[in-house]
């Protein structure tokens, strides 16, 4: 079923939105995963990003989407949500989208890594790598299982599935080419996270690695630097496989690549 997303117009506040609101009924105690989204920041189109992620993933599980997009555009950001204890109580899954590099102060960030450590799961997506990049502690990027400090230029990357069998990239194409997006360059790979598929850098034709799946303390980890570009979210493939992901850390995605029953079909025609 297609999300709908309702974006909010002031700084700090939480607008809900849903996927699968209309079809609740019909699926018993199966309701959807609740998750809160958190973008804004620098750099990127995330009004249109949040709204084709919300439809995309709509259209292949049963989500129950909450916008949080704080409408500043510099690398400096501190959410006010953060500062609650239970920020996170009441979802499923966070998925961060934020961009805040120039963010540093190690008490508000691990504000928010205190809640994932305690449990909940995560999706982290693009500029999220970035964030919080000038901090000298590494908790947030511990939490991320990768650290990178740049990128390449923006090129179309062919992506190779490392992991062809983990449940994420079941049915994964054996090549897949990007729209035209940034490579990240990862400085390291946290020793709990494991990387399902890298693309090649045109500069030093080392793989780097583009989606991955990890844990930190207690919580389920799925992450992809890729995310600059509209065209990004607009891609099957990459929507298709956030998906996943999205399932994947919240124990809904079967070991064949497909939602649990309740939560929806992803990646078919069924």
């Amino acid at each position: 079923m297609r999300g709908l997303l309702v974006m909010l117009v002031a700084v700090g506040f939480v607008v809900p939105s849903y996927g699968a609101e209309k079809e609740g009924k019909k699926l018993g105690k199966v309701k959807g995963l609740k998750v809160l989204l958190i973008t804004g920041g620098c750099c990127h189109d995330y009004k249109y990003q949040s709204k084709r992620l919300v439809e995309g993933t709509g259209k292949r599980a049963h989500v129950k989407w909450t916008v949080l997009h704080d409408l500043r555009k510099g690398t400096r950001g501190k959410i006010d949500l953060y500062n609650n204890p239970d920020w996170a109580k009441g979802f499923d899954v966070v998925v961060h989208n934020e961009c805040f590099a120039a963010t540093k102060d190690p008490e508000y960030i691990r504000k928010i890594t205190k809640a994932h450590a305690k449990g909940v799961p995560a999706v982290v997506i693009h500029c999220a790598m970035h964030t919080y990049r000038s901090a000298k502690i590494d908790d947030w990027r511990e939490f991320l299982g990768v650290s990178s400090y740049h990128h390449e230029h923006q090129s179309r990357y062919e992506v190779v599935a490392k992991d062809k069998d983990h449940p994420i990239m079941k049915g994964f194409p054996k090549v897949w080419k990007t729209p035209k997006d940034e490579l990240y360059v990862v400085k390291k790979v946290w020793p709990k996270t494991k990387v399902l598929a890298t693309s090649k850098s045109e500069r030093t034709g080392k793989a780097e690695p583009v989606f991955w799946v990890s844990e930190y303390g207690k919580a389920k980890v799925f992450g992809t630097t890729f995310g600059h570009g509209n065209a990004t979210f607009e891609d099957k493939v990459f929507i298709d496989t956030v998906t996943k992901g999205l399932l994947w850390v919240c124990g809904k995605l079967g070991k064949d690549g497909e939602a649990v029953k309740g939560y929806g079909k992803v990646g078919t025609k069924k």
